[in-house]
């Protein structure tokens, strides 16, 4: 079997800065995917760098474009409101436009197809309420990349789900925020998946709706991330997670943070690198990667927090 190493990007809106930071320290490692798979915010990052290939350049102007979006305030804050007003039928907030002329005036215009990436195949993950599956932009190279962007990003109450033909898209997170099984439909033999976790970001004895739609909506991401590890252990498939954190969480809308994010997530994954919890067979050039690449392991489960600590579990 040909070896192909995916890197799968969470969603997680503004902490998505962190996987950035992060893929710099793993471009620094020398380790390179051969396939980008992203959901929400993850496939944002994942299309920018299919678009212009997994570089220290591509990484650079990333970053500049993580600035840009602080600037822009693309999410409005304050997703209590925005939901009961959409509920109420009062939304004014449209979004939707904000981010597509933002991600427009990134490089990502509507005449870009997947079969013109020049960087790593790239799949990005939506969901189509209407077949109740879901849907994988990429996989066919006449499809638009910034449609693929828009359908996998489309997080309600901030953007309405997306009429396309005879689906109606939905942000990827809904159906697999951290898109272990899709990398491994599309030929994943190993995966560094970077997740972007929210434990935290309430106090666990709150209560009213507000923390009752968190508390559901993590348990859910929690409970598909647990059977997506599940189904790559038993199809033998090795898998890195390593999971992004702050404390506490910054909100998926404050985009001002991402200064601190960048550097936080490059920082976390040069611990996980340095303490060798990602084995040096992920990097395809080393002899000694070649001869552990056909020893079977266990995937690595590898958390971290602000940089500091982290630990492991169902190690080798």
């Amino acid at each position: 079997m040909q070896r192909s190493l995916a890197f799968v990007l969470a969603g997680g809106g503004a902490r998505g800065a962190l996987q950035v930071g992060a893929l710099r320290a793993l471009l620094e490692a020398g380790i390179r995917p051969d396939l980008l798979v992203g959901s929400s915010i993850g496939s944002v990052n994942a299309a920018f760098l299919g678009l212009h290939g997994f570089t220290a350049e591509s990484l650079d102007a990333l970053e500049s474009a993580w600035f840009a979006a602080a600037k822009a305030k693309l999410l409005p804050p304050n997703p209590l409101w925005i939901t009961m007003r959409v509920f109420l039928n009062r939304a004014r907030i449209r979004p939707y436009h904000c981010i597509k002329d933002f991600l427009i005036s990134q490089g990502l215009t509507p005449e870009i197809h997947f079969g013109d990436l020049r960087g790593p195949s790239t799949i990005l993950v939506s969901a189509d309420l209407n077949s109740a599956q879901p849907v994988f932009y990429g996989s066919d190279p006449q499809q638009s990349v910034l449609d693929g962007i828009l359908a996998s990003g489309a997080l309600p109450p901030w953007i309405h789900p997306l009429e396309m033909g005879d689906r109606f898209l939905i942000d990827g997170g809904s159906i697999s925020n951290l898109p272990i099984e899709p990398a491994i439909l599309h030929g994943a033999t190993e995966i560094i998946a970077l997740d972007l976790p929210a434990r935290g970001e309430i106090d666990l004895k709150e209560h009213g709706f507000g923390p009752f739609w968190t508390k559901l909506l993590t348990t859910i991401s929690a409970r598909q991330i647990y059977l997506e590890l599940e189904l790559a252990q038993a199809k033998g498939i090795p898998v890195h997670l390593v999971e992004l954190t702050t404390k506490p969480p910054v909100p998926i809308w404050d985009f001002s943070q991402t200064k601190i994010l960048l550097e936080t997530g490059y920082q976390q994954m040069k611990m996980v690198l340095e303490a060798g919890k990602i084995p040096s067979f992920s990097r395809p050039h080393s002899w000694l990667g070649r001869l552990m690449n056909r020893i079977p392991f266990r995937r690595h489960e590898i958390r971290t927090g602000n940089g500091k600590d982290f630990k492991t579990k169902k190690g080798i």
